[in-house]
């Protein structure tokens, strides 16, 4: 039985009727020599041979009595790995737009907390003989990067397969804990947490101190921006300060947007959300993304970012609603150092960054997205990487969940300006032609989420 950290928890602490905290990917696959329902049936049998290597799938929640403290994972006693690999098909020949309905239906339904968080579904009837495969699992089992290693569990190099060498020990269930086990576990939680709390402002003090040796007091300014503090209503007053040039950051918002004191604009996609969703996808040869890095002196991330911006901008353009000032993305930042006790939890930073979406001239718009990146990065970096991880430990489950169905019921978000405007993430995907259940790996998308999110799957 191992507990969920705080940022575990949170994502589930956020679900409400028409929020949810899973995200998915989609994958396709060339099946146009294999006979309708050969790849599920083969692929179901690969899953059941491999499941020693991805824990994950057969662990389930155990809720702590009136949310007191975070949740721990078991080894779920009533795995049923049918209820979790399903097949169905689109009416064929089926194209990506039918593809991308029917996975936003699928995305809109929540995931049984009573069972191992995730669902996969194996969508068949696809022009050119191919084969979809839908992965929907819970934000609170994975991050990005450990999906990624997911998945490449999943594949082969060889179209005939590989040899996967069975487990040195059976698998077992646990017995679920009973309410008193549970509640003395909490207990003993709670006595540890002033010596948390000491440790965490141990860790802060020492991140400002070696900011302020490093750029002056005055770079102290930019550690609330780089963890979204001075977004946030009320708060960005408070962050005033100068940044390394010794300028008032306040008299060049343009030169370091990522310190300004204000909130992200309000758009016509951050207000309560419903419970339908919409996904779509579109692809982009990684060979251009490089070819602008190299011309313009960015990063893939920037570039990736900026295309972002662009394509935000003119489809609020389009609609009258683009707003004056930049939109705000938060960017997830692996903080995964390999060493960690439980690979499948999340190990994730974040920071915010500005679009430049008020900004007409794409290419300037890049180099500011990169010099604001840039900023965003060093700032981050000035701080322990695990702080927010360690933060999330002293909210409680029930707490957070009810604050976050207050907001929803309120429509409270419909009214203020929100503290960023949308994930944007990229991934590193396969570099070589890999194989499931013998069919060849096409293509790789994902971002699927309750949030807007753009994330890309460079390959």
């Amino acid at each position: 039985m191992r507990q969920l950290t705080g940022i575990d928890t949170s994502f589930l602490s956020m679900e409400t009727g028409t929020q949810f905290g899973h995200v998915a990917s989609v994958t396709t696959y060339d099946t146009s020599r294999t006979k309708p329902g050969v790849f599920a049936e083969v692929l179901t049998r690969s899953i059941e041979q491999r499941l020693h290597l991805m824990p994950l799938m057969r662990r389930r929640l155990v809720e702590v009595p009136f949310g007191l403290d975070h949740p721990y994972w078991i080894e779920d006693p009533d795995f049923d790995l049918d209820f979790h690999v399903r097949s169905m098909a689109l009416a064929s020949p089926g194209t990506d737009d039918q593809l991308g309905e029917q996975v936003a239906r699928l995305v809109a339904r929540p995931l049984d907390r009573a069972r191992p968080l995730w669902e996969m579904y194996i969508i068949e009837g696809l022009g050119g003989g191919r084969t979809a495969l839908l992965v929907k699992i819970h934000h609170a089992t994975i991050d990005g990067a450990q999906g990624v290693e997911l998945l490449t569990t999943m594949l082969d190099a060889d179209p005939n397969g590989r040899v996967v060498e069975p487990p040195a020990e059976e698998w077992k269930p646990e017995t679920e804990p009973n309410a008193f086990e549970l509640m003395g576990r909490t207990l003993l939680s709670w006595a540890r947490n002033p010596e948390r709390i000491a440790k965490i402002t141990a860790k802060t003090w020492q991140g400002a101190v070696a900011t302020a040796r490093r750029d002056g007091v005055g770079g102290l300014a930019g550690l609330p921006g780089s963890m979204g503090l001075n977004q946030m209503p009320g708060l960005g007053s408070m962050f005033a300060g100068r940044n390394r040039s010794g300028k008032d950051h306040r008299d060049s918002p343009e030169q370091f947007p990522q310190l300004q004191a204000r909130p992200a604009p309000i758009t016509p996609f951050n207000k309560s959300i419903t419970a339908h969703r919409r996904w779509a996808f579109r692809s982009v040869s990684l060979s251009d993304v490089k070819f602008v890095k190299d011309t313009f002196g960015a990063t893939i991330n920037d570039v990736v970012m900026a295309m972002c911006a662009g394509a935000l901008r003119r489809y609020l353009a389009e609609a009258g609603a683009l707003p004056e000032d930049a939109l705000v993305a938060m960017v997830p930042v692996s903080i995964r150092t390999g060493k960690e006790d439980d690979p499948y939890s999340n190990r994730v930073a974040a920071i915010l960054s500005p679009l430049h979406t008020n900004i007409e001239d794409p290419i300037e718009r890049l180099q500011l997205i990169h010099d604001s990146m840039k900023a965003a990065k060093e700032m981050q970096q000035a701080m322990p990487a695990d702080l927010l991880t360690d933060l999330a430990h002293f909210a409680p489950p029930a707490v957070a969940a009810r604050a976050s169905r207050l907001m929803t019921r309120t429509g409270i978000m419909n009214r203020v300006n929100p503290p960023f405007n949308l994930v944007i993430s990229n991934v590193p995907g396969p570099r070589v032609p890999l194989y499931n259940a013998g069919a060849r790996l096409e293509r790789v998308s994902a971002g699927v989420g309750s949030q807007p999110r753009i994330l890309n799957i460079l390959d």
